[in-house]
């Protein structure tokens, strides 16, 4: 629990001095953030700071039930330190990707191979698990795929049509962005942080002003976290509109899967009133935001966003009315609590199997402080319990949105930021549609970017979709993936 932690904590969009953040041996911290884990803590990030030569390793834990976190360091080390994945697996991506950025070996880790790039920038053709036996038999689907999607490799284990193993490889659209960050903020940073998930650009621009003002020491005006909630909650029912529309397109339902396109259109239109583009790119920035709603506006979003809510409602009768199509969501794909426990999975997926993880809920900040969104579960953890989810979350967001345009707060849109205090780390998390959004910045003497680490859901959640698949025919893959609907850029960075 978060009383007795030798960590130290700190609120969801503050700040605290790097030196007053406490560091231990590699050995010792490894064996603290481990126990802290077993504890309730949950694991948002874990990531290598370079310092002269060495690497320092960083922890961020959520307590999720306490509605704080806790950040803790490693003394300076090079070569190698001992696992954290064989006690907690939620670990193992991230120990995978600070051996590869910083060359630090995780010793005991089960399966050390790069997650995103090899020489030259390019995704390495790193061993894949193989399952033993004369009628074993090994599938490879990707990069390229058949729809117009993002590019990643799936290595399927299988006998006969069932899959006893699947391994996801990714990494085919690594952009450096973490790397083109230290020295900033520039006059890019921005917008390199509006289109690390282009689906997700209100969730990554929230993180990145939370943070900046946090090393500012202020906050923006409640006018301005008024309205980053209405765009977040927006690209919420936009997307999940979006998916369901797929998942029903999956099982070959044409009338959800039609309909929910269009009304998926119309949930963007919504946002490009609000700031003229569909995306919301150019509306939060730091300090605040750039542009406003104005009373003849905000009446005409509210008689638009009534019309979207209800087709969607329409569609999804039609959906979960269609014995045939909830015959192809029920008990496939399955997740159980454990796992989903175990591996960390966050958003609609974790909600999906029970779990109650939510930052709007558990680490509210901004305009979630003084209004919340009723946290969304279904408990079966299959492709039906996450399009349920979805729908929840469509239904319960609209509510709010409708609640809060009615009654609009008054007052400044933005606010001039102080300097930011140097030798500071920031840590901000919030509740994209796809999960927890956690962006860490640590800054130099100076208040310039030392380092700025980035962690996407889908950076947990893909470990769920490899789960979701053992067991299962493989024509099942596709349902499969569509129901957690990973973004690949988001992890590829």
């Amino acid at each position: 629990m978060s009383a007795t932690t030798p960590f130290t904590l700190l609120a969801n969009g503050t700040s605290l001095p790097w030196a007053d953040v406490p560091e231990w041996p590699a050995e010792e911290f490894v064996r603290l953030t481990a126990a802290e884990l077993r504890q309730g803590g949950r694991l948002c990030a874990w990531f290598g700071v370079p310092e002269n030569g060495s690497t320092r390793l960083v922890a961020v834990i959520a307590y999720d039930a306490d509605n704080t976190l806790a950040v803790g360091r490693s003394q300076p080390l090079t070569g190698g330190y001992p696992a954290l994945t064989p006690q907690q697996a939620q670990a193992h991506l991230f120990e995978r990707e600070v051996w590869e950025q910083h060359g630090l070996v995780a010793e005991g880790h089960p399966w050390l191979k790069p997650v995103r790039r090899g020489v030259n920038g390019a995704p390495a053709n790193g061993e894949f698990f193989r399952v033993g036996g004369s009628e074993i038999h090994e599938v490879a689907v990707g990069p390229v795929h058949a729809g117009v999607i993002e590019p990643g490799h799936f290595r399927f284990q299988c006998a006969g049509e069932e899959v006893l193993h699947l391994e996801i490889a990714l990494g085919y659209q690594h952009r450096g962005v973490e790397d083109a960050l230290p020295g900033g903020p520039h006059r890019a940073t921005m917008h390199q942080l509006e289109t690390v998930a282009g689906d997700t650009t209100t969730g990554h621009a929230t993180a990145y002003a939370a943070v900046q003002e946090a090393l500012a020491g202020t906050e923006a005006p409640l006018r301005a976290q008024w309205l980053r909630a209405i765009a977040l909650e927006l690209e919420r029912l936009a997307n999940h509109t979006g998916d369901l529309g797929a998942l029903a397109g999956d099982v070959a339902f044409l009338p959800t899967a039609s309909a929910a396109g269009k009304i998926r259109g119309d949930f963007l239109n919504l946002t490009a009133m609000l700031c003229g583009n569909r995306f919301s790119r150019g509306l939060v920035r730091p300090g605040g935001c750039t542009l406003d709603l104005d009373p003849a506006r905000l009446e005409e979003l509210v008689a638009r966003l009534r019309n979207a809510l209800a087709e969607a409602e329409q569609a999804a009768v039609w959906l979960w009315d269609a014995a045939t199509a909830r015959a192809r969501f029920e008990n496939v794909g399955v997740v159980s609590p454990a796992q989903a426990a175990e591996i960390g999975l966050v958003g609609p997926a974790a909600r999906a199997c029970g779990l109650v993880r939510d930052v709007r809920f558990d680490h509210p900040a901004g305009w979630h402080r003084f209004a919340q969104v009723p946290v969304a579960v279904w408990p079966g953890g299959d492709v039906l319990s996450r399009a349920r989810v979805r729908w929840l979350e469509i239904q319960r967001s609209g509510q709010f949105l409708l609640e809060q345009l009615a009654t609009p707060p008054e007052g400044e849109l933005r606010t001039e930021l102080p300097a930011a205090a140097g030798d500071t780390l920031a840590v901000a998390l919030v509740e994209g549609w796809r999960g927890e959004i956690c962006h860490v910045a640590l800054t130099d003497a100076a208040g310039r970017f030392r380092r700025y680490k980035i962690v996407d859901p889908s950076f947990h959640n893909w470990t769920g979709l490899a789960l979701a698949l053992r067991g299962q025919a493989i024509s099942d893959f596709p349902i499969c993936n569509k129901s957690f609907n990973l973004s690949y850029c988001g992890f590829d960075l």
